[in-house]
């Protein structure tokens, strides 16, 4: 299923839980350095997009641009791997949390470096499966996700597409993006519907694993069994859980 068809069939809810978190926008846009105009690749509803510069958007899913804001930047239809502009058309093409739904993401990184002279991606390392298990919802709930991530090109084989340079990037525990691991601290939520349905991994992984998963997670919390296993979390104000900056 390409990124166009998945969220046309889950991202109907999706602008209630995913919104820009300031603490992750404020390292993104600081990669983008100097940069007067910005293309955001996969751009969704417009989180992240930086509010001082002249920004472009492309988004293949016609559900998600339907719920951009009246006052987003302007959107395209169109995917990463073709982009529709000349080459050298921006100063810096940004990518957030969507080059893992990209059917050939080298393709697309190699296309923003085409467009652009500056290019800024957030992303997981999917072939770092030490991630899936300092996540306790990967390790102890759902270990579906290992089959998701499996066969990807590494961080070091995207960074090397671009030339680009790596940059951790920690997840603070009140994070108020939704996206999959933000909710490491409060593990209630993931026992919330709305929320998961902000999480594309959910619908990847199937309505059984999800179910379970629910079920599981709901009688840990009640019996006391996840505060128990996960109690060195609970001090810790962020959290570094496999996501970086890529910036070429």
């Amino acid at each position: 299923m390409s990124s166009a068809q998945l969220y046309d069939t889950i991202g109907a809810t999706y602008i209630a839980t995913r919104r820009t978190e300031p603490r992750i926008a404020a390292q993104v846009w600081a990669a983008l350095g100097d940069a007067r105009t910005v293309v955001n690749v996969g751009a969704g509803t417009g989180s992240y997009e930086p509010p001082d510069r002249d920004v472009a958007a492309v988004e293949p899913s016609a559900l998600m641009r339907a719920q951009r804001p009246a006052d987003a930047a302007p959107c395209v239809a169109a995917a990463a791997e073709s982009l529709p502009f000349e080459d050298q058309s921006f100063d810096a093409a940004m990518a957030v949390a969507t080059l893992h739904h990209w059917p050939d993401p080298v393709a697309g990184l190699r296309e923003m470096r085409r467009v652009a002279r500056r290019v800024v991606v957030l992303t997981h390392d999917r072939s770092d499966t030490g991630w899936l298990n300092r996540f306790w919802l990967t390790r102890d709930y759902l270990p579906e996700v290992a089959d998701l991530v499996a066969g990807g090109p590494s961080l070091t084989d995207l960074a090397g597409a671009i030339g680009s340079r790596m940059e951790p990037v920690s997840i603070p525990w009140d994070c108020v993006d939704g996206f999959f691991e933000a909710f490491w601290r409060r593990p209630e939520a993931y026992l919330d519907e709305q929320v998961r349905r902000g999480m594309s991994v959910w619908a990847r992984v199937g309505p059984g694993a999800e179910q379970r998963a629910v079920r599981s997670l709901g009688d840990d919390l009640a019996s006391g069994r996840w505060a128990e296993r996960n109690r060195d979390l609970l001090d810790l104000d962020a959290a570094e859980l496999g996501l970086w900056l890529l910036i070429a």
